[in-house]
Protein backbone atom coordinates (compact mmCIF):
# COMPACT_ATOMS: atom_id res chain seq x y z
CA UNK A 1 0.00 0.00 0.00
CA UNK A 2 1.38 3.37 -0.98
CA UNK A 3 0.77 6.42 1.20
CA UNK A 4 0.44 9.74 -0.54
CA UNK A 5 0.08 13.28 0.68
CA UNK A 6 -3.56 14.25 1.18
CA UNK A 7 -4.89 16.66 -1.37
CA UNK A 8 -6.82 19.72 -0.17
CA UNK A 9 -10.57 19.16 -0.25
CA UNK A 10 -12.42 20.63 -3.19
CA UNK A 11 -14.98 23.36 -2.66
CA UNK A 12 -17.87 20.91 -3.17
CA UNK A 13 -16.49 18.54 -0.53
CA UNK A 14 -16.15 21.40 1.95
CA UNK A 15 -19.75 22.52 1.45
CA UNK A 16 -21.26 19.35 2.92
CA UNK A 17 -24.28 20.13 5.09
CA UNK A 18 -23.53 20.51 8.79
CA UNK A 19 -24.50 17.72 11.14
CA UNK A 20 -27.77 18.05 13.02
CA UNK A 21 -27.44 19.59 16.47
CA UNK A 22 -29.02 16.44 17.89
CA UNK A 23 -27.93 13.63 20.20
CA UNK A 24 -30.21 10.68 20.91
CA UNK A 25 -29.45 9.88 24.56
CA UNK A 26 -31.67 6.80 24.85
CA UNK A 27 -34.72 5.06 23.44
CA UNK A 28 -37.24 3.02 25.37
CA UNK A 29 -40.63 1.34 25.30
CA UNK A 30 -42.79 3.54 27.49
CA UNK A 31 -45.94 1.45 27.11
CA UNK A 32 -46.89 -1.66 25.16
CA UNK A 33 -50.23 -3.43 24.98
CA UNK A 34 -51.54 -6.34 22.93
CA UNK A 35 -55.08 -7.67 23.26
CA UNK A 36 -57.15 -10.38 21.62
CA UNK A 37 -60.58 -9.34 23.00
CA UNK A 38 -62.49 -12.42 21.79
CA UNK A 39 -59.79 -14.86 22.88
CA UNK A 40 -59.11 -18.23 21.25
CA UNK A 41 -62.48 -18.23 19.46
CA UNK A 42 -61.15 -15.73 16.92
CA UNK A 43 -58.59 -18.25 15.64
CA UNK A 44 -61.37 -20.77 14.90
CA UNK A 45 -63.79 -18.31 13.29
CA UNK A 46 -61.56 -15.92 11.34
CA UNK A 47 -62.27 -16.57 7.64
CA UNK A 48 -60.18 -13.93 5.89
CA UNK A 49 -57.41 -11.43 6.47
CA UNK A 50 -58.54 -8.81 8.98
CA UNK A 51 -58.70 -5.15 8.05
CA UNK A 52 -55.99 -3.24 9.89
CA UNK A 53 -56.22 0.42 10.82
CA UNK A 54 -53.17 2.28 12.09
CA UNK A 55 -53.02 5.61 13.94
CA UNK A 56 -49.75 7.41 14.60
CA UNK A 57 -49.04 10.43 16.79
CA UNK A 58 -45.85 12.27 17.71
CA UNK A 59 -45.34 14.55 20.69
CA UNK A 60 -42.32 16.27 22.20
CA UNK A 61 -41.92 17.63 25.72
CA UNK A 62 -39.04 19.54 27.21
CA UNK A 63 -37.76 17.71 30.28
CA UNK A 64 -35.81 20.53 31.94
CA UNK A 65 -36.42 24.25 31.57
CA UNK A 66 -32.72 25.13 31.76
CA UNK A 67 -31.53 22.50 29.24
CA UNK A 68 -32.41 21.53 25.68
CA UNK A 69 -33.34 17.96 26.69
CA UNK A 70 -36.59 16.60 25.27
CA UNK A 71 -38.63 13.43 25.33
CA UNK A 72 -40.05 12.62 21.90
CA UNK A 73 -42.94 10.15 22.02
CA UNK A 74 -44.09 8.11 19.03
CA UNK A 75 -47.50 6.49 19.64
CA UNK A 76 -48.73 3.75 17.32
CA UNK A 77 -52.11 2.06 17.59
CA UNK A 78 -52.97 -0.81 15.26
CA UNK A 79 -56.41 -2.41 15.32
CA UNK A 80 -57.41 -5.43 13.27
CA UNK A 81 -61.11 -6.07 12.60
CA UNK A 82 -62.86 -8.89 10.81
CA UNK A 83 -63.65 -8.07 7.20
CA UNK A 84 -67.30 -7.10 6.58
CA UNK A 85 -69.62 -9.96 5.66
CA UNK A 86 -70.95 -7.96 2.68
CA UNK A 87 -69.07 -5.55 0.47
CA UNK A 88 -69.34 -2.11 2.08
CA UNK A 89 -70.89 -3.54 5.24
CA UNK A 90 -69.77 -2.79 8.78
CA UNK A 91 -66.53 -4.31 10.01
CA UNK A 92 -66.82 -7.31 12.26
CA UNK A 93 -65.35 -8.01 15.67
CA UNK A 94 -61.99 -6.75 16.81
CA UNK A 95 -59.42 -9.46 16.06
CA UNK A 96 -56.58 -7.81 17.95
CA UNK A 97 -55.49 -4.42 19.18
CA UNK A 98 -51.94 -3.31 19.86
CA UNK A 99 -50.71 -0.01 21.20
CA UNK A 100 -47.10 1.09 21.50
CA UNK A 101 -45.71 4.25 23.04
CA UNK A 102 -42.04 4.40 22.08
CA UNK A 103 -39.89 7.29 23.26
CA UNK A 104 -36.48 8.84 22.87
CA UNK A 105 -34.70 11.29 25.13
CA UNK A 106 -32.70 13.70 23.00
CA UNK A 107 -30.43 16.67 23.56
CA UNK A 108 -30.30 19.58 21.14
CA UNK A 109 -27.07 21.57 20.98
CA UNK A 110 -27.50 25.21 19.97
CA UNK A 111 -30.06 24.56 17.22
CA UNK A 112 -31.43 27.45 15.18
CA UNK A 113 -34.84 28.30 16.68
CA UNK A 114 -36.68 27.53 13.43
CA UNK A 115 -35.23 23.98 13.39
CA UNK A 116 -36.27 22.89 16.91
CA UNK A 117 -39.80 21.84 15.99
CA UNK A 118 -38.91 19.97 12.76
CA UNK A 119 -36.02 18.19 14.49
CA UNK A 120 -38.24 17.04 17.36
CA UNK A 121 -41.37 16.21 15.36
CA UNK A 122 -39.86 14.98 12.09
CA UNK A 123 -36.22 13.94 12.42
CA UNK A 124 -36.33 12.16 15.79
CA UNK A 125 -39.48 10.14 14.90
CA UNK A 126 -37.84 9.22 11.58
CA UNK A 127 -34.83 7.90 13.51
CA UNK A 128 -36.79 5.87 16.07
CA UNK A 129 -39.58 4.59 13.78
CA UNK A 130 -37.69 1.46 12.60
CA UNK A 131 -37.39 0.29 16.22
CA UNK A 132 -41.09 0.89 16.90
CA UNK A 133 -42.03 -0.85 13.63
CA UNK A 134 -40.00 -3.89 14.69
CA UNK A 135 -41.74 -4.05 18.08
CA UNK A 136 -45.21 -3.89 16.45
CA UNK A 137 -44.20 -6.63 14.01
CA UNK A 138 -42.83 -8.87 16.76
CA UNK A 139 -45.77 -8.44 19.14
CA UNK A 140 -48.39 -9.24 16.48
CA UNK A 141 -46.42 -12.29 15.34
CA UNK A 142 -45.92 -13.42 18.94
CA UNK A 143 -49.66 -12.89 19.46
CA UNK A 144 -50.39 -15.63 16.90
CA UNK A 145 -51.10 -13.47 13.84
CA UNK A 146 -49.14 -12.58 10.73
CA UNK A 147 -46.80 -9.72 11.67
CA UNK A 148 -47.88 -6.19 10.87
CA UNK A 149 -45.15 -4.58 8.81
CA UNK A 150 -45.79 -0.86 8.93
CA UNK A 151 -44.93 1.04 5.78
CA UNK A 152 -42.52 3.99 6.07
CA UNK A 153 -44.17 7.11 7.45
CA UNK A 154 -43.80 10.56 5.92
CA UNK A 155 -43.20 12.46 9.15
CA UNK A 156 -42.85 15.75 7.25
CA UNK A 157 -46.43 15.39 5.94
CA UNK A 158 -47.66 14.35 9.40
CA UNK A 159 -46.01 17.42 10.95
CA UNK A 160 -47.36 19.75 8.24
CA UNK A 161 -50.87 18.34 8.66
CA UNK A 162 -50.70 18.95 12.41
CA UNK A 163 -49.47 22.53 11.85
CA UNK A 164 -52.37 23.15 9.45
CA UNK A 165 -54.83 21.66 11.97
CA UNK A 166 -53.46 23.59 14.98
CA UNK A 167 -51.77 26.74 13.63
CA UNK A 168 -51.70 28.39 17.08
CA UNK A 169 -49.47 25.56 18.34
CA UNK A 170 -46.88 26.11 15.60
CA UNK A 171 -43.50 26.93 17.00
CA UNK A 172 -44.16 25.31 20.37
CA UNK A 173 -42.61 21.87 20.42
Amino acid sequence: MKLTKAEPMSETEQSAPPALPLAVNLQYTRDLSFEVPVGAEIFATLRSQPQIGVNIDVQANRLQDDQMVYEVVLSIKAEAKEAPEKEGGPAGRTVFLTELVYAAVVTLTNPPQELIEPILLVEVPRLIFPYARNIISDVTRDGGFPPIVLQPIDFVALWQARRAEFPEAAGHA
